[in-house]
């Protein structure tokens, strides 16, 4: 039996299946990652882009990092790739429990996805970090220089930036699930991100499948690994 195969027959197998998906599911759809050559820390900026998306920064200089949210991390208008509807279909054929992503895109719900523990936030959400009000994307998309609410508070989108903790809600719900999975599949991820990363430790099973292109620190600790493309694989599940 081939892997793929095995992968197919576990996936008909499980009806508590968990995907834990990194930047790698979304660049299928045309979004860049951080990390790879034509990603965001490869590109030249006046500061480094971790230092733009931290909190403190956020702070102390919001109309750089709004321009360059605006810029480089806004995506919309992207559409859902073979992956993220793959998932979809799975979930609604009762094999597939939950996605747990680090995407901030929203493309899972997109494409049909009903339970997506979104670990680092989500760019369709913002609030008023004043009154809270609720505002879409394309307000702070649309806005010049910082967007401001009708009450003058800052409108900030619920990303999660560097130095600010993940939503303990989220996290709990995203471990609930990967603890009662019974086939854990991690795709697009280089699993070097925590805390996120830490959160294959809370896998009890034994069918746990790494696809990513390149190598990684859990490689060793898979029953299945593909080095490929996720899209490559998903379109023949």
């Amino acid at each position: 039996m081939t892997s793929l195969q095995q992968l197919k027959q576990w996936i008909q197998e499980s009806s508590r299946a968990v995907f834990f998906g990194g930047a790698g599911v979304s660049t299928e759809s045309g979004i860049p990652d951080f990390r790879s050559v034509d990603g965001l820390y490869h590109q030249k900026f006046d500061y480094p882009p971790e230092t733009i998306i931290s909190h403190s920064f956020y702070e102390r200089k919001p109309e750089y990092f709004f321009n360059f949210y605006r810029e480089k991390m806004l995506p919309l208008g992207f559409m859902p790739n073979i992956t993220h509807r793959v998932l979809a279909r799975l979930e609604q054929e009762g094999h597939l429990a939950a996605v747990v992503t680090q995407n901030i895109d929203g493309l899972h719900q997109k494409a049909g996805s009903k339970n997506v523990f979104e670990l680092h936030g989500s760019v369709l959400r913002n609030y008023c970090v004043k009154c809270h009000k609720y505002y879409p994307a394309e307000t702070v998309r649309d806005a010049k220089g910082v967007p401001l609410c009708d009450c003058g508070g800052i409108i900030k989108p619920d990303v999660v930036l560097y130095e600010e903790p993940l939503n303990e809600n989220v996290m709990a719900g995203a471990i609930h699930a990967i603890r009662k999975a019974d086939l854990l599949i991690v795709g697009g991820t280089s699993l070097t991100v925590y805390p996120a990363a830490g959160l294959l430790q809370y896998y009890r099973g034994s069918r746990l499948v790494l696809i990513n292109r390149d190598e990684t620190p859990y490689d060793s600790y898979a029953d299945l690994v593909f080095h490929d493309s996720l899209g490559k694989i998903f379109a023949q599940l």
